[in-house]
C-alpha cells in the first residue's frame, strides 16, 4: 500500500470531540501545573543557573514529560479556545531548551547536570537518552507542521545529527535501552527529507538483539534484545518498549518496503492478539518488569496494562493498517482507544491510572503506579509521570487517526462526528458512535472523477448494512461511484450487547463471561449491584436480554444476575467422586436469588468510591 495523500480531518462533535475539549479545558492546565510543581522546568533552568536548586526527580528521562506535553500543545496553542496558559508555557519551555542545549547538540537535563555522577552516553541501558530524543523529535515535528514554528525542529535536528555522527553507519554500534527514537527518526526523515535519519532508524532496529546493549538488572528479553527483531518468537519483555519498537520497525518498513520486517511484524501482531492481549486491548500482564508475560497469562486483578502501552499499541496498529490496508488492525486500535487507553483518565480529566486492571478486589489497597499513600484509585500525578502527558498528546491527535486517503479511496476507519477532506472530496460524518451504530456520510464537495469510499466494518458487526449498496471486502464496506454534493452514504452496525467467553488456557478467567457492546467493554462496580460482585452469576441469556439506558451522557446496561450461595470457608476443599459428577462452578439451583445489576463502560470505572469491580463475571457453567 502506498502512503496515501494529504488528508485534513477535524472532529466536530460526539464522544471523541468531548474528550478533546476536556483535554483542553482540564487535563492540559492540570498537567502544566503539575510539571511546574514537579520541577521539570527548573531541571532545565538550573543548567544555566545552579542556584535554582538540585535536580528534581528520580529519573533521567523527565524531560520527555515536557516533550510529550509540547507535542499536544502544538495542536492546541494555535486554536481560538487554546487552554489557559498553554501558549506561555509552550514558549517558556522552548526557550529553556534553546538555552540548555549543548554546543554539540546534546540535550538532557539529567546528564548535563554538573552534580550527576553519570556522564552522557555512559548508561544507554537505563539512561533513556535516545528515548528522550525520540519524544523531542515528535514534539518538534508537530510544532513545525501545526504551528509553522521551527524552533523545536532546529533543536531536535541538532541532537539527531549528533546521534547520526556518533552512532551512525560509521559510528559506534549501539542501541538505547528504551525504544522510541526509531519511529521518531522516520518521522524526522519524512519532515526534512534527510535520509540519514531513516538510515539511523533502520540501524537501530537491525542492531537490536546483536549484543550491542549492556544488560544490567534485567535480562535481554526485557529490552527485546536477546535475539534480532526479525527472529523474536513473540512479543516479550517490557510492554511499552516492545510496542514502541514494533511501531518503529513498521515505520522503517513503510519507508523502505523491507518485506522481512513486515513478515515479522505480522507474525508478532497475530500472536499478540491471539494470546497476549486483554479483552480491553491492554498489553502487559505483569507488574514485575512491567512485562507482557507468557501466552495466555492474563490475570484480571493483577493486569498491568500500562496506559503508555495502550498508546504504543495504537501507534503500532495504525502503522500496520497503513502498511497493509487491513481492517483488523483498526479493530484492535478501536478496542484500545475506547477501553485500555480511555480508562487511564478520570471523568473530570485531572487524575490518572498508570496500570489498568480488569478487576478490583474488595480489600485491594495498592495504589496505581505502585506509589505509596494518596488516592486508592486514580491520582493527580506520579513520580514516574510518563502516562499523563502521553494521554495529552494522543488526545490532541485523535483526528489524525480517523481516516486515510490512498489511490482515490477514502478509508474511514474510526467513527466520530467529523469533517474530512482528501483528493478534492469532502465528507461530513454524522454519528453518535460508539453509543449508536448509525454512521452517515454526507458529501459536501466532490471532483468530477470517480471516487471510492470504504468504511470499516468491525469484526463484531456481523450484520452490517450499507446504502447505497456496495460490496463488503476484508472488513470494509465499499461504495464506488462519481459522487456529487449532497450524496449520502449510510452504514448501520448492529449494537446488541455481546457475551464474551475466554480461551480455556486463560486460567485467570476460565468459566467467566465479559460483556461488550459495540467497541466498548463493560464492567460492574459494587455501587451498581445489590450483592457482592464476586458472588454474581451471569449467563449469556441475561446479557442478550440486557436493556440499554442513558446515564450521565453515557449508555449503561441493565440486566439481572443470579447470586451464588456464599462459598465454603475451606480454601481448597477435597473433590469427592460424587462432586465430580456436577459442574465445579456453582450450578444454577445453588443460586439464592436474583438481583438487578448495572454495567458501566470500563473506561468509566474508578470515578467513584474505591469498591470492588469486575470485567469478567462468574457463570453458572463454563462456556
Amino acid at each position: 500500500m502506498s502512503h496515501g495523500t494529504e488528508l485534513d480531518a477535524q472532529l466536530t462533535g460526539g464522544l471523541l470531540h468531548g474528550w478533546q475539549e476536556r483535554n483542553r479545558r482540564a487535563t492540559i492546565p492540570h498537567a502544566i501545573a503539575e510539571l511546574r510543581k514537579a520541577g521539570n522546568l527548573e531541571n532545565l533552568r538550573r543548567l544555566a543557573d545552579p542556584s535554582v536548586g538540585p535536580y528534581r526527580g528520580r529519573y533521567p528521562f523527565l524531560d520527555t514529560d515536557l516533550y510529550k506535553t509540547l507535542e499536544g500543545l502544538a495542536y492546541e496553542v494555535g486554536r481560538d479556545d487554546a487552554p489557559a496558559g498553554a501558549r506561555a508555557f509552550y514558549d517558556e519551555v522552548v526557550e529553556l531548551l534553546e538555552q540548555a542545549q549543548a554546543e554539540d547538540g546534546y540535550l538532557n537535563s539529567y546528564f548535563q547536570d554538573p552534580d550527576q555522577p553519570k556522564q552522557p552516553w555512559s548508561d544507554l541501558g537505563w539512561g533513556h537518552e535516545l528515548y528522550n530524543l525520540g519524544h523531542l523529535i515528535q514534539a518538534a515535528v508537530a510544532a513545525n507542521r501545526r504551528l509553522s514554528d521551527g524552533r523545536l525542529l532546529t533543536i531536535a535536528r541538532r541532537f539527531a545529527d549528533l546521534v547520526v555522527r556518533t552512532y551512525g553507519a560509521d559510528g559506534e554500534e549501539v542501541v538505547d535501552g528504551h525504544p522510541e527514537v526509531e519511529m521518531a527518526l522516520v518521522e524526522l526523515y519524512r519532515e526534512t527529507g534527510d535520509e540519514d535519519y531513516l538510515t539511523q532508524a533502520r540501524l537501530f532496529v537491525d542492531r537490536r538483539g546483536r549484543g550491542k546493549l549492556e544488560h544490567t538488572i534485567f535480562p535481554g528479553e526485557y529490552f527485546q534484545d536477546h535475539v534480532p527483531f526479525r527472529e523474536l518468537p513473540s512479543v516479550t519483555g517490557h510492554a511499552v518498549r516492545m510496542a514502541y519498537l514494533a511501531a518503529g520497525a513498521a515505520d522503517v518498513h513503510l519507508e523502505t518496503g523491507d518485506p522481512t520486517l513486515l513478515a515479522a511484524l505480522e507474525r508478532l501482531w497475530d500472536d499478540m492478539v491471539a494470546t497476549k492481549l486483554y479483552l480491553t486491548g491492554g498489553l502487559g500482564s505483569r507488574h514485575s518488569d512491567e512485562a507482557i508475560g507468557d501466552r495466555y497469562e492474563l490475570p484480571s486483578e493483577r493486569a498491568y496494562a500500562e496506559t503508555c502501552a495502550a498508546i504504543a499499541t495504537m501507534q503500532w496498529a495504525w502503522r500496520m493498517f497503513r502498511a497493509t490496508g487491513r481492517a483488523k488492525y483498526l479493530d484492535v486500535y478501536e478496542t484500545v482507544l475506547y477501553n485500555a487507553y480511555a480508562v487511564g483518565l478520570s471523568a473530570d480529566g485531572t487524575a490518572f491510572f498508570y496500570d489498568n486492571p480488569l478487576q478490583r478486589r474488595p480489600d485491594h489497597e495498592q495504589r496505581s503506579g505502585a506509589e505509596d499513600g494518596g488516592e486508592l484509585l486514580r491520582r493527580a500525578w506520579f513520580g514516574c509521570p510518563c502516562c499523563p502527558p502521553n494521554i495529552i498528546r494522543w488526545m490532541s491527535e485523535l483526528q489524525d487517526h480517523l481516516a486515510v486517503a490512498r489511490d482515490n479511496v477514502l478509508y474511514l476507519g474510526i467513527y466520530a462526528d467529523a469533517r474530512i477532506t482528501a483528493n478534492d472530496l469532502t465528507v461530513k460524518v454524522s454519528t453518535n458512535y460508539p453509543w449508536d451504530g448509525e454512521i452517515t456520510l454526507t458529501v459536501e464537495n466532490a471532483p468530477p472523477e470517480e471516487r471510492t469510499i470504504a468504511l470499516r466494518v468491525p469484526a463484531w458487526a456481523t450484520e452490517a448494512n450499507i446504502t447505497p449498496a456496495g460490496e463488503q471486502v476484508d472488513g470494509w464496506a465499499v461504495v464506488r461511484r462519481t459522487f456529487a454534493a449532497g450524496d449520502v452514504v449510510r452504514l448501520t452496525l448492529p449494537m446488541a450487547p455481546r457475551a464474551h467467553g475466554v480461551h480455556p488456557y486463560v486460567d485467570a478467567a476460565r468459566g467467566a463471561i465479559a460483556v461488550a457492546r459495540g467497541p466498548l467493554v463493560y464492567c460492574v462496580e459494587q455501587q451498581d449491584a445489590a450483592a457482592p460482585v464476586d458472588d454474581l452469576l451471569l449467563s449469556p441469556a441475561a446479557v442478550h436480554a440486557a436493556t440499554v439506558r442513558e446515564q450521565d451522557e453515557h449508555l449503561v446496561l441493565d440486566l439481572t444476575a443470579k447470586v451464588a450461595h456464599p462459598p465454603a470457608a475451606e480454601l481448597y476443599p477435597v473433590i469427592s467422586e460424587q462432586t465430580t459428577q456436577q459442574p465445579i462452578q456453582q450450578p444454577a439451583e445453588s443460586a439464592v436469588g436474583e438481583v438487578p445489576v448495572t454495567l458501566v463502560p470500563y473506561f468509566l470505572w474508578g470515578n467513584r468510591q474505591a469498591l470492588a469491580m469486575r470485567v469478567w463475571l462468574r457463570t453458572e457453567r463454563e462456556y
